[in-house]
């Protein structure tokens, strides 16, 4: 128990601290897993793949599954998977000490040559660019979950969607709950339904346990709403409010809850949102960014009555808590790009109501 508690203090340091100074830092608090998410693989065995592990959130995570399974003491196996275009990607996770295959999703006989594995958690998916090559946009979101099903029908499977798969509420709701129906807006919306679709159709044909993540807007210091914001007011841009609230989680925090989603899945699917414990207004945030850097904030158009939100905070007990708290990630959003911080630019287009991406 002593140990426990200093790991938790020791994340604790690490996110009320100073904001760090370069990208190698960063992804050390990112991929810094909770005591929770190291007790449950002291519990866990056998072969766990991260498939689609090259994308924004995929590195970081794939770490902190690596540092938690070294610090429980498991003897399960990882590898993470991606086309890995990006070179320096697999670089990087084999400095770690990360086994890395590299696979294109879209190829079925090169999924089917990965290794097997008791579990899978499945990051691949596209979203911008729909807009303009809606065919790949299915492709990726509903071709390979059938592949992977397939070819993985003994795994147990963590599947990424996302909110968008729901209808815009009013704010005073709270937001969209598992239960609310789907009403997906645009072809990137209706493709990732189309991937829920997909897993939900395999799980219950070949008795798959899957689980279906319901992420919204995992933010960092390279890319997320928060930068999008925070770089608008640093360069003197006026702020558009129509689209009035937002969800944002922290993305150490949503990398420790999607781990910690490895021992529930079922059949049939179930559904769960990820998120921050509330929606964020635009028009605060913003402010609350002006304040920091003292600058004149102008802001442009008035909040629709409806936005696209999701509620979360009944699914902590379950995943654990956020630990990182809106004001530590301004704080931290405005010192990262003032300090010339590495930017991914890949901006979350968080504002786009009409569902194209």
């Amino acid at each position: 128990m002593k140990d426990d508690l200093m790991a938790d203090a020791n994340l604790t340091e690490l996110l009320s601290g100073d904001c760090p100074q370069s990208v190698e830092q960063l992804e050390d608090v990112l991929s810094t897993p909770t005591v929770a998410v190291v007790e449950m693989f002291s519990r866990l065995e056998g072969h766990l793949l991260l498939v689609g592990a090259a994308g924004k959130m995929g590195p970081t995570m794939v770490r902190m599954a690596h540092r938690a399974i070294a610090e429980s003491g498991s003897k399960m196996r990882l590898t993470a998977v991606s086309r890995f275009s990006d070179p320096s990607v697999r670089d990087r996770m084999q400095k770690w000490g990360i086994e890395t295959i590299a696979c294109d999703l879209l190829q079925p006989s090169q999924v089917a040559a990965l290794p097997d594995c008791t579990h899978l958690i499945n990051l691949s998916g596209f979203k911008f660019g729909a807009s303009v090559n809606p065919a790949l946009t299915w492709a990726t979101n509903c071709d390979i979950p059938a592949t992977l099903c397939r070819r993985f029908s003994a795994s147990k499977i963590v599947a990424f969607s996302t909110g968008n798969v729901y209808a815009m509420v009013a704010p005073a709701t709270g937001g969209s709950l598992e239960s609310d129906s789907l009403e997906p807006v645009g072809e990137y919306a209706m493709a990732a339904l189309g991937r829920e679709r997909m897993f939900q159709y395999h799980c219950e044909q070949l008795q798959i346990p899957t689980l279906l993540v319901r992420l919204n807007y995992a933010t960092e210091l390279r890319y997320g709403v928060l930068v999008d914001i925070a770089t608008s007011v640093l360069h003197d841009q006026s702020i558009d409010v129509t689209t009035g609230f937002v969800n944002v989680i922290w993305q150490g925090d949503a990398n420790a809850m999607t781990l910690r989603c490895l021992e529930l899945p079922t059949v049939p699917a179930r559904p769960i949102n990820l998120t921050g414990p509330v929606g964020l207004s635009v028009r605060s945030v913003a402010q609350q960014v002006a304040a920091l850097v003292d600058v004149a904030l102008e802001v442009t158009g008035t909040e629709r009555g409806e936005a696209l939100l999701s509620q979360a905070a009944h699914n902590y007990e379950l995943l654990g808590a956020p630990q990182m708290d809106l004001e530590t990630m301004l704080r931290w959003t405005v010192q990262w790009l003032q300090q010339g911080g590495e930017s991914l630019g890949k901006p979350t287009k968080f504002n786009a109501a009409d569902g194209k991406f």
